[in-house]
């Protein structure tokens, strides 16, 4: 009979498949509830853990960006999301993207195969603040869920909106019009960029913000996150807003007319076969029927066969400055702690990075250990420093920038600056790592 201490885990996305692997290494035995795909989700469309349900890129590989430093150390600190990521990897420049099917199913047989992890295929309602528990119910979290956090916290539907991008069929792209190439690069890049006319650009500008959308429900606001707003959303905001987003076309040139389009759409490759790809930023609440007419307005995507539409879902997430200490614990519960989007971080990496904490220090809690927390010049740091501290009035959630790290010491130029967090962060972890 196993008598290791046990974990409760709510939740098998991202930061509950991190926090679960976190924990059974170090020997704590765990259960972890996940209820697709017996109570399915609007969003997901597997039983699998760890399911990306918008984009499959973790940004940036880069390790003088913000994400790209988080990726490092979480390297270093044995994650399971990325170790999985890295084998499962598609073409995509210089970020890291996965194939969507191939990374979920290896997330879950890694964790199926371990006899400290007990995976409850059903929805847990309630939760027990003396039992240890980490609760990652992420963006989609259920309505008995949402009301028991609420009874904790005192939150009232604090809420924005997450929006999904279509997946377009390979085999459907015209590339006669559409041509393969990354920013600034020579020759045959990762993405396939379908160019734009100011004619062309005028014509579909003009039927995108006139297509009809998906309403809300009445006692919703319409509060989007500003890194995942909307395609129609961002073009509201004026005629020229796109053409300075996602749909700007520096750094390409179309080899048909040897000159730069004066707007571009950019695919990404969703799968390893390449018989997919996303439409880079171009989430949308577009009504299903009205996202074929208007995305078919791309040049290269007349004949556009989706895999995809995109939509809206909900994301629930707390105050965490007022309900949630510095080590994930509910100040209300200190048994209970939180990880993943609903901690009030955004992003695959950031959701993950707070499991991969929750795991290490419920873990940490159930061995009769101290608790622990990433010194504040590190990535980690950073993110765990906005989602527990922040003074902001209106508290939202943030991807890991390097706004959020403390000031450098020195003010090295601008094209050095990246490069210095970097070796901070570094220097500052390796020595937490000892003292830990």
């Amino acid at each position: 009979m196993d008598t290791r201490p046990e974990l409760v885990i709510v939740g098998g996305g991202l930061a509950g498949a991190e926090a679960a692997w976190q924990a059974s290494v170090r020997g704590v035995s765990v259960r972890l509830f996940e209820m697709r795909p017996v109570k399915p989700t609007p969003a997901h469309v597997t039983g699998f853990l760890a399911e990306l349900v918008c984009s499959n890129s973790f940004r940036s590989n880069e390790p003088e960006s913000a994400v790209g430093l988080l990726k490092v150390e979480m390297r270093r600190l044995n994650s399971l999301i990325l170790s999985v990521a890295e084998r499962t990897r598609v073409p995509a420049g210089s970020s890291l993207a996965v194939d969507r099917l191939e990374f979920a199913a290896g997330v879950t047989h890694q964790l199926e195969s371990l006899d400290t992890i007990t995976i409850v295929r059903e929805e847990l309602k309630e939760v027990d603040p003396d039992v240890p528990t980490i609760i990652a119910t992420g963006p989609l979290t259920s309505e008995s869920m949402h009301t028991m956090i609420g009874r904790l916290t005192d939150a009232k539907d604090l809420h924005f909106f997450d929006a999904i991008a279509p997946i377009v069929y390979g085999d459907s792209i015209d590339f006669g019009k559409a041509f393969k190439a990354s920013r600034y690069e020579e020759g045959e890049g990762d993405y396939v960029n379908c160019p734009m006319s100011p004619l062309e650009y005028d014509r579909f500008y003009k039927a995108l913000i006139e297509g009809d959308r998906t309403a809300l429900r009445d006692f919703e606001k319409a509060r989007f996150f500003e890194g995942c707003l909307p395609i129609e959303e961002m073009a509201m905001r004026g005629a020229q807003t796109l053409l300075f987003g996602p749909m700007k076309p520096v750094g390409l040139v179309d080899p048909r007319t040897g000159k730069r389009p004066y707007a571009v759409v950019q695919l990404r490759q969703e799968n390893r076969d390449g018989t997919l790809y996303n439409m880079v930023g171009f989430q949308t609440r577009l009504k299903r029927p009205e996202q074929e007419k208007v995305f078919r307005l791309i040049p290269g995507l007349e004949h556009a066969r989706f895999a995809r539409l995109g939509s809206v879902h909900r994301n629930t997430f707390i105050h965490g400055p007022r309900w949630m200490e510095n080590t994930l614990q509910l100040k209300t519960a200190p048994r209970i702690f939180l990880a993943g989007q609903i901690t009030g971080v955004e992003g695959y990496v950031e959701s993950a990075a707070m499991g991969l904490l929750a795991g290490r220090n419920a873990a940490r809690m159930i061995l009769g250990l101290p608790l622990v927390t990433p010194p504040p010049d590190t990535a980690l740091g950073a993110l765990l420093n906005h989602v527990s501290a922040s003074t902001s009035p209106d508290f939202q959630p943030m991807n890991v920038n390097f706004g959020l790290f403390p000031p450098l010491a020195s003010r090295p130029s601008r094209k050095s600056r990246r490069e210095a967090y970097a070796r901070r962060a570094m220097d500052s972890l390796e020595a937490w790592i000892r003292e830990t």
